[in-house]
């Protein structure tokens, strides 16, 4: 070939930066905001408070009535919520100071409170809506320790699969110790009659073993286990019995065992896209059972409608995002174990809460994270979201980061 000929050939393939497909600026925004060091601290603590701020507001307007018709007042109920959630915040922001070692080493005093507690509750513990698994406090306020306990597995589970330097390739490192201590913690909370935060452990324990590298069989084998288990525990409670045959067929019985979905289902169905307005909802008037804990979701989406019930989702998801972005990209194991059974133990309980009240999943009573109300409930989640936030400042690109700021700021305050 002559050289113009390669020459011919070269004007041919030349790349025109004319025509160079561009990415849309937003794209390239957002792009560089998730690569940034700090990001993933950011994203985790902006979805949390977000979702806070809202589950106030929400529990003000969905739990006025109650509130009325127990204290008098239309503000009792959310005023603990403040007061908790301010409680909440306040050691969250403590932990988040804290280091990975300090974790380790409270791996096993955690655990050992939280033992402590759950046969506390078998024993002095007082019984609420058929279930005895609350421990009075002071005056009116309460503890669930099985709450403290969903915590206490997340971080000795993953101090003890961490010291597996190699992975549990075996089946003895899977089962001894974190296996029989976790089963050991399910049978204590299930003594108490709180089969919710049984299942809670059970998908936290899943998570951690899952990050862990645990083989497929493992988790198939747990699957039909607990599959017999919760068939057997719905044999033996007639309630749990009526859970099941209204989740299955709701319009048997509306007016009975039905009652609560089915109208948990109309306040959702009843907001449209924007909703009736915030603290205009009919269903809080007392047809809708467990407005303000269980069903606040409902509540959500008669008032504030669709772009309500849409926002929740969309911050749940951004904060779930970040926590297994932590989990997938660190070097700790530790770390990667913990921020995993956090994960689990947020996402799981939050898609039990909503696929409950959609009617998609039997209702087990357990709450939707940072925005139902409960004490007991909301400081564990914020303690163990605090944690994961501490994990994200200590990663190393954002100590950088942040030492960088930290200069910038003593040079310009000079």
């Amino acid at each position: 070939m002559s050289s113009s000929g390669h020459e011919q050939a070269e004007s041919d393939v030349t790349f025109d930066p004319e025509q160079r497909p561009s990415t849309p600026a937003p794209a390239r925004g957002f792009r560089l905001l998730l690569n940034h060091p700090l990001s993933t601290y950011y994203l985790l603590l902006g979805s949390t408070m977000l979702l806070l701020v809202l589950g106030l507001i929400m529990v003000l307007s969905a739990s006025t009535i109650r509130s009325v018709d127990i204290f008098g007042s239309p503000y009792t109920i959310a005023m603990r919520q403040l007061m908790f959630a301010v409680l909440g915040v306040a050691v969250m922001f403590v932990v988040v100071r804290t280091s990975t070692n300090f974790w380790k080493w409270f791996a096993w005093p955690l655990l050992g409170i939280a033992g402590v507690l759950l046969l506390a509750v078998l024993i002095i513990g007082v019984e609420v809506a058929g279930q005895r698994n609350w421990i009075e406090i002071v005056g009116p306020f309460r503890l669930q320790p099985s709450e403290f306990a969903k915590y206490a597995l997340v971080v000795w589970g993953a101090f003890m699969l961490s010291r597996q330097r190699r992975g549990p390739h075996t089946w003895q490192t899977l089962l001894v110790p974190v296996v029989p201590v976790g089963l050991i913690m399910m049978v204590l909370v299930l003594a108490e009659g709180d089969v919710g935060n049984v299942l809670m452990l059970g998908a936290i324990l899943a998570g951690m073993l899952f990050a862990a590298g645990a083989p497929l069989r493992l988790f198939a084998l747990m699957g039909v286990i607990s599959l017999v288990g919760i068939w057997i525990l719905t044999l033996l409670a007639p309630y749990r019995m009526d859970r099941f045959t209204s989740w299955l067929n709701p319009g048997e019985d509306r007016l009975g065992v039905g009652w609560q979905v089915t109208q948990g289902q109309y306040a959702l169905g009843t907001g449209g896209f924007w909703g009736v307005g915030l603290g205009a909802s009919r269903e809080k008037w007392g047809s809708l059972p467990e407005a303000h804990t269980d069903f606040i979701f409902s509540v959500i989406g008669e008032e504030l409608g669709m772009v309500g019930t849409f926002s929740i989702l969309v911050l749940l998801g951004a904060m779930a995002f970040a926590i297994f972005r932590l989990s997938r990209t660190t070097s700790d194991p530790f770390v990667r174990l913990a921020s995993a059974g956090v994960g689990s133990w947020i996402v799981v309980q939050a898609m039990i809460n909503i696929g409950g009240v959609l009617g998609v999943l039997p209702i087990t009573g357990v709450p939707l994270p940072l925005v139902s109300y409960g004490g007991s409930s909301l400081v564990p989640t914020l303690v163990a979201l605090g944690m994961v936030m501490a994990f994200a400042r200590q990663e190393p690109g954002a100590r950088r980061a942040l030492r960088r700021h930290s200069t910038a700021r003593s040079l310009r305050k000079r």
